[in-house]
């Protein structure tokens, strides 16, 4: 898409995009099966579905073409996200990506990291920390049980951890390969950068967690309506399929809704981040929110509308619900998004007063 569509709030797709869009489709369809997401409970993780996701360039195309990467937007990647959302793809892409973005960028800065190419390309697993603020002590890091490094931030310092001994799965409803992470218990620490430019970077890789993270949950609502409207065309009542009735026709209509508000920010607040990142700053936050909000909602409603069958454990409508509600605590509270947009906002409108005063 053009440098100013998005800025002209038109959320349309290239062609390419649409191919990228089809291609990646295609692939979950066929690799991310219900049969994969059974296996993959017991740790959160398929090994086999990452490795075929990485052979299709999904991690080194995140990276910019000076870094060896395809140079892809982040409008780009939320397509990918939205369609691991869709099937519930049991794999670290998010949390991978944007600590590879994070690295990148420290590379950039002069951070020494060594085999940038093997980090980039998913051959090494990295864990990522997405909780707001400066996160001291033990924290749960979504992709901490099977990450072979972890990002996390400490004060102004950006720290890798390495552990010998990964740290164990904790279950957790949201199916994810989530741990307790300590960074005095890692057998290496390293500080990859420190100072105002090292936080900013790993602020912006928090913006782009966040983003990410509300596509897949758009996919995944996508995907929950799209159950429970073929459900609700195919069962009867008085002799008319029980989508006619407002009680279901209307919730079904909400959610649509929202899959497409959802999507719009989403990718708004993407081409924001990628193009005026001084700009809006508070999208990110506000996609993921206004997403944990309608994921759990929706997932619900989906589930109603089957009844009974709906919340058996062999219902696609129940490993949606329990996602819905699981991967949008992953970052923590929600709450704590909510209150950083809060900050932001407040912060832009002290500073559009002090330049009217000025003006005056």
């Amino acid at each position: 898409m053009d440098r100013y569509e998005l800025r002209r709030e038109d959320y349309s797709l290239s062609a390419d995009q649409l191919d990228l869009q089809n291609a990646y489709a295609k692939f979950f369809e066929t690799h991310a099966t219900q049969e994969v997401l059974g296996r993959a409970e017991a740790e959160g993780f398929d090994r086999s579905l990452w490795e075929r996701l990485c052979a299709t360039g999904a991690t080194t195309m995140a990276l910019p073409e000076d870094l060896d990467g395809d140079g892809a937007t982040l409008v780009d990647l939320t397509i990918i996200a939205e369609e691991i959302g869709r099937t519930l793809a049991p794999v670290p892409w998010i949390d991978h990506v944007c600590a590879s973005r994070l690295l990148g960028r420290l590379v950039t800065q002069g951070a020494p990291i060594d085999d940038f190419g093997a980090i980039s390309s998913g051959r090494t697993i990295l864990g990522f920390d997405p909780h707001l603020g400066d996160t001291r002590g033990p924290r749960l890091v979504p992709a901490g049980a099977i990450a072979d490094h972890i990002l996390v931030r400490e004060g102004d310092d950006i720290v890798s951890l390495l552990f010998a001994e990964k740290p164990d799965f904790v279950e957790n409803i949201g199916k994810l390969p989530m741990a307790w992470i300590d960074p005095f218990d890692a057998t290496e620490r390293t500080v990859l950068a420190s100072g105002p430019a090292a936080v900013a970077a790993f602020d912006q890789a928090l913006d782009e967690w966040r983003i990410l993270t509300a596509s897949a949950l758009v996919g995944l609502v996508d995907k929950t309506m799209r159950i429970a409207a073929e459900f609700s065309t195919t069962r009867y009542t008085l002799g008319v399929p029980i989508s006619s009735l407002q009680g279901i026709s209307h919730p079904l209509a909400n959610i649509a809704v929202a899959v497409e508000g959802g999507r719009a920010l989403s990718r708004k607040a993407a081409w924001y981040l990628d193009n005026e990142p001084d700009n809006r700053r508070e999208l990110g936050g506000a996609a993921f929110f206004f997403m944990t909000e309608e994921a759990s909602r929706a997932a619900t409603m989906a589930v109603q509308v089957q009844g009974g069958l709906g919340v058996s454990t062999e219902a696609a409508a129940t490993s949606y619900l329990v996602r819905a509600r699981g991967w949008s605590l992953a970052g923590g509270d929600p709450a704590e998004t909510a209150r950083h947009i809060a900050t932001i906002v407040a912060e832009n409108r002290t500073a559009d007063s002090g330049t009217n005063l000025v003006a005056v």
